[in-house]
């Protein structure tokens, strides 16, 4: 191994991790607990990148050192001012090329034992994806299914404060996975940032002990759950709840009632049901909305397209469905739903 270079087996040998990369590269994914401390900030990486193809290498490079030279003089004088001599950090960009390896050279002339990770953030984003097809068919599924409204996040909740291993996928992807499902307080992660979360949480899992996952499709809102990981929980064993409609019903109501402060909002979700639904199903939806009868409108919803849907995805998506134990209840309150909990583990 070439001295100053680290790998991604490496990484938690090292007192700050630094992703050298552009603001915009940061965002849609990082190694976990890294800093952004761009040696281009997003603007001027596109300024050398065109100057690289429409004039020459020479021209970029020397704009580009330039301004490589400012920034890290910039961290130097700001974030990088207290740190003591002993501080060791890892710093990483794409492809671990030009911008770590300036920055990580500048912090060796200052004194710090700085090193710079080998294949950059690349070898991490396939560490990622190794990761989730080697751990997840490996792991003890056990797939909690149930109608919308089932209140099957809160069970999963419940579930781990009784001590049982749980993977939220829906907590992963900030949305609740119906069409309704997006998040007023919390935008999705990237793909590519979910499947980082998603490992992160895999790795934590003991074999040994069963995880208790929700019944998902492949997509949730605009993040898709990785292939090894829906084709495992698809053919894990199964238990469904059973819950009576009213229930159901009471507990959407509760659980989605901030739809109704953005009616604009709600209605543009319904419009996506155009295709499945009438236009006078539609239009009644949408005055539903505007009139903030939510039971109603849920109620409609249940029956119409979320249980229809429901009962064609799952006898056919999960192999263990059929021969599920099936837990009834008419009760998803927060004590049915820890009842529900104490039920499943028992199970």
């Amino acid at each position: 191994m070439q001295k100053g270079v680290a790998t991604v087996a490496q990484l938690s040998g090292f007192d700050e991790i630094i992703d050298a990369r552009t603001p915009a590269e940061f965002a849609e994914d990082h190694i976990p607990g890294a800093v952004n401390l761009p040696v281009l900030d997003n603007e001027q990486r596109i300024v050398v990148g065109t100057m690289y193809k429409q004039q020459s290498a020479f021209e970029a490079r020397r704009l580009g050192g330039a301004l490589v030279a400012e920034n890290i003089a910039h961290h130097l004088q700001t974030y990088l001012k207290d740190k003591p001599k002993s501080w060791r950090p890892l710093i990483y960009c794409w492809r671990g090329g030009q911008r770590s390896g300036s920055f990580a050279t500048w912090l060796r002339m200052v004194g710090w034992d700085a090193h710079q990770l080998q294949g950059g953030y690349k070898s991490f984003r396939h560490q990622v994806i190794d990761n989730i097809a080697r751990i997840a068919p490996a792991l003890q599924w056990q797939v909690v299914c149930g109608p919308t409204g089932s209140a099957k996040t809160r069970v999963l909740e419940a579930l781990a404060q009784a001590g049982a291993q749980t993977l939220d996928l829906e907590d992963l992807a900030a949305h609740k996975g119906s069409v309704l499902g997006a998040l007023p307080d919390r935008p999705q992660p990237t793909q590519k940032g979910f499947e980082t979360m998603l490992c992160a949480r895999l790795q934590v899992f003991d074999p040994a002990r069963p995880v208790y996952v929700e019944a998902e499709s492949r997509k949730i809102g605009l993040v898709f759950v990785p292939e090894p990981l829906i084709l495992s929980m698809r053919r894990s064993p199964c238990i469904a709840i059973d819950a009576t409609r009213d229930a159901r019903l009471d507990f959407l109501v509760r659980d989605y009632g901030y739809l109704g402060d953005d009616v604009t909002l709600l209605q543009a979700n319904i419009a996506r049901l155009a295709d499945l639904q009438s236009r006078e199903t539609i239009a009644r939806w949408h005055e539903l909305a505007a009139q903030r009868e939510l039971a109603t409108l849920f109620g409609e919803l249940i029956d119409l397209h979320y249980d229809p849907l429901y009962r064609r995805s799952q006898n056919g998506n999960y192999a263990g469905f059929a021969a599920a134990p099936r837990l009834s209840c008419d009760d998803l309150s927060d004590a049915g739903i820890h009842d529900l909990a104490r039920r499943i583990l028992a199970a």
